[in-house]
């Protein structure tokens, strides 16, 4: 999408930082945000106790809007998360209880914590959290209906990506999840009667589900709603942004350590740098421009820049320092660390043997024996720094230190504890 050069400061940020890939009216919407102040929102499904790395660039989006000076909405899906979203899913997922979605919303909470401020000096400048329960709950399906279904069209709706490609791959499709687009373009226009909301953002995957809110805003109100997507993140060598062999990169310390967020980074591909740099920390777009331009073994150093201020900007400074300082130890020194990830082992088995495939699968350095064996024939398994050749080999009390603690590695790179109860 091309344009003038931007006047705004929240669209020049956004654009020059990688995070455009459609809006609906660009030129108008760089007004807007040049004229006053914008509230704008990104909804946020409660299907797990944290959000992963695929949501951090929607959440730096909603940051960078704060940092412009304009209000940021993270809408939690209380309401939507009892149907599901259908947008990029084979199947449905699974129902969850009142309790769970709430419980999980409380755990979201703390994602936000270093990337919004929720406790401003002004209304105008304080992020806030809403729920979208708050309004679908008490919808009386017949009225609903009657006053906002009628706008949509079950010709156009079967047109949507997300009804598309279930139908294409003959995987049901539920009514309740056929609703869900419905449900979000209600919650655009809620949004903009509660709290003046007039800007949605997300990634490029809910581009009809934004169209969907304005048109129905459009209709129903008369009002002038914007929609701004980011791009769908791949790397480099084409994989999907945030899934991992150990499986995806939560954002919450209790799913991931800071230690395992900060080598996530720190394995960058060389041609992500200055990309991921771009849209995933605060440094100045000139420092990233001559960190990107660094080749050979300097370009290690960019990394652990990258890995430093992600981190920190997740879980704040001294845990980047202190993961930086880790890392340091493991693969400088070869020393062991509570930042590892760490498997616990039973006295019994200490005695009578673990095995290298079990311990490596608890460490999720392997989803399923198969994957263990293959890595240990490719001679990439180690033991306390020696390689591991027999699938069958036992780690037994003698393998383990004074502290009662054994590492497993996983080629250069991937390390965990298997430690003594």
């Amino acid at each position: 999408m091309t344009m003038s050069a931007p006047r705004s400061d929240l669209i020049h940020t956004l654009t020059s930082r990688g995070f455009l890939a459609q809006c609906t009216d660009i030129e108008g919407l760089d007004a807007k945000a040049r004229a006053g102040t914008i509230t704008a929102y990104i909804g946020f499904d409660a299907t797990a106790d944290s959000l992963h790395v695929g949501s951090l660039m929607p959440i730096m989006m909603l940051h960078w809007l704060q940092t412009t000076g304009h209000k940021s909405i993270a809408l939690m899906g209380g309401g939507t998360t009892k149907v599901g979203d259908p947008s990029g899913k084979d199947e449905g997922r699974q129902l969850l209880s009142d309790e769970q979605i709430a419980s999980n919303i409380s755990a979201i909470r703390k994602c936000f914590a270093n990337y919004l401020n929720f406790e401003g000096p002004t209304p105008a400048s304080t992020a806030l959290m809403a729920n979208n329960a708050d309004w679908l709950d008490t919808l009386a399906y017949i009225p609903f209906l009657r006053d906002v279904g009628r706008h949509f069209t079950i010709n156009r709706m079967l047109t949507f990506d997300s009804v598309k490609l279930r139908l294409d791959r003959e995987q049901p499709l539920t009514f309740l999840e056929f609703n869900y687009m419905i449900l979000q373009a209600y919650d655009f226009m809620e949004l903009n009667r509660r709290h003046g909301c007039t800007l949605q953002l997300g990634g490029s995957d809910q581009w009809g589900n934004i169209v969907n809110g304005i048109e129905l805003g459009r209709r129903m109100t008369g009002a002038e709603l914007y929609g701004f997507t980011c791009p769908l993140i791949q790397t480099a060598s084409g994989q999907k942004m945030g899934k991992t062999a150990a499986g995806a990169v939560w954002l919450n310390p209790d799913r991931r350590t800071p230690y395992d967020f900060w080598q996530f980074w720190r394995n960058t591909e060389d041609a992500d740098v200055g990309r991921f740099l771009r849209l995933f920390t605060t440094l100045p777009l000139d420092e990233i421009a001559r960190l990107e331009k660094l080749g050979g073994a300097e370009i290690n150093e960019a990394k652990k820049i990258l890995a430093n201020a992600a981190t920190g900007l997740l879980h704040g400074q001294a845990a980047a320092e202190q993961a930086e300082a880790t890392a340091r130890r493991v693969f400088d020194e070869g020393a062991t660390g509570d930042a590892l990830p760490v498997a616990m082992c039973s006295s019994d088995e200490i005695v009578t043997g673990l095995g290298v495939i079990d311990g490596l699968r608890r460490l999720g350095m392997a989803k399923s024996n198969g994957e263990a064996r293959r890595l240990i024939a490719g001679g990439g398994t180690y033991l306390n720094g020696k390689v591991i050749a027999d699938p069958d080999h036992q780690v037994r009390g003698e393998d383990f230190n004074d502290k009662g603690e054994a590492k497993l590695s996983v080629g250069k790179k991937r390390h965990g504890i298997l430690r003594s109860i």
